[in-house]
């Protein structure tokens, strides 16, 4: 097995210019890097990672904790950071918790068990059960959250700005005439729910129509949730004209309901969807959707833990909220006959 002794000789470098290139230094000319690559390939050279540790205190290895690896939204998060991580030569371990709080607590415990340099986090509900987070920032590994921010935390964040994208998605409904709109929103113990909830009240308050509470429906962000409140809903006589889903994967289950029930879209009920649709693109009618900014959030989320990491010592948390888009379907461009009675300015969509 070589070393890195004869990689510095074949490549007419000192050891420490080795290192700087393995730990991808700035400060190495590009020409001497690509010729110490090519010499690190050629003798198939690996360092050992466990030495340099004990060494530098350093694995250059970040935890990834995530929710539900079935939504495809956490796929696109996941490559966004281990893009990020890769660049600055770390190594991203990916746990799925299935929004569970025991498990979330063991995986923490394995990755602190690692000794992994930071934790990039997406919390599971957990009714104000946060000591097994704390205790991990006490123990100096430092977190950052992802697209849920836990409430009562000091920690660092990166989101999208939620409020903002539903608000946006809800103005769309509006203009296109609708009054009555129902919600299936996902488990309010999540910031990214209460803020996808906000959105939609935001707007009916300023548009002058009065929030029913029948409206407002409840699940978990899992398809199959979509489904038995999309059913409900649609079964009540309460007829909306409107659903807006807050997540892909209950939009999946309302799309089943809907069809099962005989109902078309948008003719019959138009629907809006934060996040994006599994396959929406692929199957008629195209799905208006809020987008999200996942893949950036991956990334500046390592971004961000690797300042912490870097610096070695605790800094304020820092909370970055990115935009969402608004991407206009089929799904919602044709609307049901009816009064409108609306104060809303659309000037400020």
């Amino acid at each position: 097995m070589a070393t890195i002794k004869e990689v510095a000789r074949k490549a007419g470098v000192s050891v420490g210019t080795v290192s700087n290139v393995l730990r991808g230094a700035s400060t190495v000319n590009n020409k001497i890097r690509e010729r110490v690559n090519k010499v690190i390939r050629l003798l198939d050279y690996h360092p050992s990672h466990a030495a340099r540790s004990l060494k530098t205190s350093r694995t250059h290895l970040l935890g990834m904790v995530i929710s539900d690896i079935t939504n495809p939204f956490f796929p696109q998060l996941a490559r966004g950071a281990e893009d990020a991580a890769i660049e600055h030569g770390y190594l991203v371990i990916a746990s799925n918790t299935d929004d569970q709080l025991e498990r979330e607590k063991r995986v923490l415990a394995v990755l602190r068990s690692r000794r992994v340099d930071g934790i990039l986090l997406v919390v599971a509900p957990n009714g104000g059960d946060m000591e097994h987070i704390r205790r991990v920032i006490a123990s100096k590994i430092p977190v950052v959250c992802l697209d849920r921010v836990p409430e009562g935390l000091s920690v660092s964040a990166v989101t999208t700005d939620a409020i903002t994208g539903s608000e946006m998605c809800m103005r769309h409904l509006i203009s296109m005439g609708h009054c009555r709109i129902a919600i299936i929103n996902g488990n309010s113990e999540l910031q990214t729910a209460r803020d996808r909830l906000q959105g939609y009240r935001n707007v009916l308050t300023e548009a002058g129509i009065a929030i029913d509470p029948e409206l407002i429906m409840t699940g978990d962000f899992r398809a199959n949730s979509g489904y038995l409140l999309a059913k409900q809903l649609l079964l009540s006589g309460l007829n909306p004209t409107a659903l807006y889903v807050t997540n892909g994967m209950m939009a999946l289950g309302a799309l089943r309901a809907v069809k099962e029930l005989g109902l078309r879209c948008p003719s019959d009920l138009a629907l809006a969807v934060f996040d994006e649709v599994p396959g929406n693109g692929s199957f008629s009618p195209e799905v208006t959707s809020v987008i999200q900014p996942a893949y950036q959030i991956g990334y500046q989320g390592v971004e961000l833990l690797l300042r912490q990491v870097e610096s070695g010592e605790p800094s304020t948390p820092i909370q970055i909220r990115l935009p969402a888009e608004l991407r206009i379907g089929e799904s919602t461009l044709l609307r049901r006959a009816e009064p409108v009675v609306s104060n809303l300015s659309m000037n400020r969509m």
